[in-house]
């Protein structure tokens, strides 16, 4: 059934609650969170404190701010025969409260447009939500969150009418980090699976996502007056950082790859003649090719270092794992979901994420956890921008799943 989706007082509801959430900042710092700072930053307090407080307010008595800044709130089955409710499964609601930081989620001024189908970058009527240019939109995970809590709110509002099972929900700090999941609190989490609200575009379904590791190429040069460089063999770490990135193949950068292609991302490069570093990211959908892809890190270092001189030291970090096979043991879910795509009139599309969730990592905890669409588009930019009708939809998708057997 549609709840949200086309009608109009609960779409204002929405469009209010999330342009009031994304002028919030709550940006995270990738760098405090490789420091192991976490979460990485105080802003994302404020967040959580509105959000605690809004959950408290629908009525929801277990709503807990953990001591690492997750939100996390249960909600009892409003079923009372004991028989009929041990058939809902208990399900965990996710979606992330920070916005990443490679553009500035600060000082966010929302612009509404509303344009027509021939005009809509949906190719429907629409209500398009996107920022100034300024700053990035922060839909991302912003409309994920919109939908969870319009959707809680619906449910609460509609107690008598609408049966659902055990909800469990968590907004996480630092997922744009990485570290979303570093500290999250399984003691408390029950739920027979979760889904994360942190897609894209209307139709989205994701259950499996690249295998991801991080990479440091640290080099080490000889420092010496410039004026006798080539007398005292001035050896530059800047040259071989500079010259290693531009051996990396040209196939394997992200701009060049799609679908189930992986890539090497140089993300950063830093220091100076005596010693620099470059921060990589690797992806890709087996570990037969992230094996490929650290070998390549590893023999251009080496190539480097021969032809210019110093050393070169590698290492990786295991980020994520892709969820694939975890979830290939549990078909049932993606039932469920595909059944509640369709009771919305969303049409479904599987495909990989081409990056990660909270989800991969939870997955590997050992709750399983796919991922659903929230209108959200361009993401990480200041094109992002997020469509209504969508984020509807997908609030629609969450009552329809929790209101399953």
């Amino acid at each position: 059934m549609n709840y949200i989706y086309n009608n109009k007082e609960e779409q204002d509801k929405m469009l209010e609650r999330f342009c009031r959430y994304v002028k919030i900042w709550s940006e995270s710092d990738g760098k405090k969170a490789e420091e192991g700072v976490f979460p990485s930053t105080e802003r994302q307090w404020d967040f959580a404190k509105i959000l605690v407080k809004e959950l408290r307010n629908l009525g929801t008595r277990n709503v807990y701010l953990t001591d690492f800044c997750y939100v996390v709130a249960k909600i009892d089955s409003n079923i009372e025969d004991a028989e009929e409710r041990k058939k809902y499964p208990a399900i965990l609601l996710m979606a992330h409260m920070d916005t990443v930081d490679e553009v500035t989620g600060k000082n966010v001024k929302p612009v509404i447009t509303m344009p027509s189908a021939s005009e809509s970058p949906t190719g429907k009527a629409d209500t398009i939500i996107h920022s100034d240019g300024t700053t990035l939109l922060g839909a991302d995970d912003k409309a994920g969150v919109t939908a969870i809590m319009c959707a809680l709110d619906y449910l609460q509002r509609h107690y008598e009418d609408i049966p659902h099972g055990p909800i469990e929900v968590m907004f996480s700090p630092d997922e744009e980090t990485g570290h979303g999941m570093d500290k999250v609190p399984l003691n408390i989490l029950k739920a027979d699976f979760a889904i994360t609200v942190d897609g894209g575009d209307e139709g989205e379904l994701e259950s499996e996502c690249f295998n991801a590791y991080a990479a440091n190429v640290k080099f080490t040069g000889k420092a010496c007056h410039t004026g006798s460089a080539k007398k005292e063999k001035m050896i530059n770490a800047v040259t071989l950082a500079s010259n290693f990135a531009a051996l990396l193949p040209r196939d394997c950068a992200p701009e060049t790859t799609e679908n189930y292609e992986g890539f090497i991302a140089p993300m950063e490069i830093s220091g100076s003649i005596e010693s620099s570093q470059i921060e990589l990211l690797l992806r890709a959908f087996n570990i037969e090719e992230i094996d490929k892809q650290k070998k390549i890190i590893q023999d251009l270092a080496q190539k480097v270092v021969s032809e210019y001189g110093g050393s070169s030291e590698v290492s990786f970090k295991e980020q994520y794992l892709n969820m694939k096979e975890k979830m290939n043991e549990h078909p049932e879910i993606m039932e469920k979901l595909r059944k509640a795509y369709k009771e919305s009139g969303v049409e479904v599309r599987e495909q990989p994420i081409r990056g990660g969730t909270d989800g991969s990592r939870l997955t590997q905890l050992g709750i399983p956890t796919p991922n659903i669409f929230t209108g959200a588009h361009e993401f990480h930019s200041r094109n992002e921008w997020c469509s209504l009708n969508q984020m509807s939809k997908a609030a629609d998708v969450i009552i329809n799943l929790l209101s399953e057997r």
